[in-house]
């Protein structure tokens, strides 16, 4: 035990004094794959996490982003921005006052919310393991007894005492929640499906970092194959369904999808609608699926404006899944390098 502490206090240093450490969490650098490892699976990340929370209550005492609260129903579902770009959301029964929060991963942020709602939290949701998701798991447990913290089997969430696999069903008072696994950006990353179904009302996917507001997340722990696996997988909820993603990067991806397939007017429809939103830091979200399959470039891969970029001949390409895949590569190694011009 003393020599972990040796080691880790040792590793907080050397990333506190030399600036070649912090080139090790940037993807696409060299050391990238180390930093990544120290991230998710030392108490690097934790303290990493912890250092940003801090940073950024500096510049945003009350969150990034402006939020509202959607009531539908007996049920509210209210965000609560954290870090530069990061949601949780607290999901509430009013008839019963009891609360679930999905990706807390900053305890403090979501410890204030529940007091000034006066809810009793029964549950924690994690998408993935990492630790801007899942960094207050462990201080929530020590403040609510008998918490329920449900993860993937696969992604080794902190606190985790629910493990969850594909299509697993369970309730929180009157809630009903279904996990999917939609590994590529974790090997165990879940998302939550909060059905609704049964009212004749609208469901609510809670979707981490596999589903943005006209984006998705990195691969970093699978192929492109795998990731679009998950996002088909997704596309067959139905296309009412809210969408809830785990960042505000609404402004960044469209502008990316709009210079990705620029004729597209319901690209341009929804970017100018959530550039006037940002204007007031307000937030973007929920979207719905229906939405994002108009617009999102990475559930599009099987369109002829995106396959176009990718394979001039994919007309004649037999291996239609593979040219998918081969796109979904092409849009994720174009939005990590795209910078917006004005």
């Amino acid at each position: 035990m003393i020599v972990q502490l040796s080691i880790f206090a040792i590793i907080v240093y050397l990333l506190r004094r030399f600036q070649i450490f912090k080139k090790m969490f940037k993807p696409g650098s060299p050391l990238f794959a180390v930093g990544y490892n120290l991230y998710t699976k030392t108490r690097v990340g934790n303290y990493l996490n912890s250092r940003d929370i801090a940073k950024n209550k500096l510049v945003f005492p009350d969150g990034h982003s402006v939020v509202e609260h959607t009531e539908v129903e007996g049920v509210i579902i209210l965000p609560i921005p954290y870090l530069k770009d990061n949601y949780a959301y607290l999901v509430i029964e009013k008839a019963s006052n009891i609360a679930a929060v999905i990706d807390p991963g900053d305890a403090e942020a979501v410890q204030r919310v529940i007091e000034q709602q006066n809810v009793q939290l029964t549950a924690i949701l994690t998408t993935h393991k990492h630790w801007d998701h899942s960094g207050g798991n462990q201080k929530l447990k020590s403040l609510h007894s008998n918490l329920a913290v449900y993860g993937g089997e696969r992604d080794g969430v902190p606190g985790c005492n629910h493990k969850l696999k594909d299509g697993d069903s369970f309730q929180i008072g009157g809630l009903k929640f279904t996990a999917l696994f939609t590994p590529g950006h974790t090997v165990g990353h879940m998302v939550y499906l909060l059905d609704r179904s049964d009212k004749n009302l609208p469901n609510s996917l809670f979707t981490g970092d596999i589903l943005f507001l006209g984006g998705n997340g990195r691969m970093f722990e699978g192929p492109p194959s795998l990731m679009l696996s998950s996002l088909d997988k997704i596309c067959q909820i139905p296309d009412d369904t809210l969408v809830w993603p785990g960042h505000e990067y609404a402004v960044d991806n469209l502008r990316f999808a709009h210079n990705i397939d620029p004729a597209n007017e319901d690209v341009t429809r929804k970017l100018n609608y959530v550039e006037e939103r940002r204007k007031e830091r307000r937030i973007t979200s929920p979207s719905t699926l229906g939405e994002e399959k108009s617009y999102n470039p990475f559930l599009r891969t099987s369109q002829d404006s995106i396959l176009q970029q990718v394979d001039p001949g994919h007309q004649t390409t037999s291996n239609r899944q593979a040219l998918r895949a081969k796109a979904l590569a092409y849009l994720r190694k174009n939005k990590d390098s795209f910078s917006y011009k004005l």
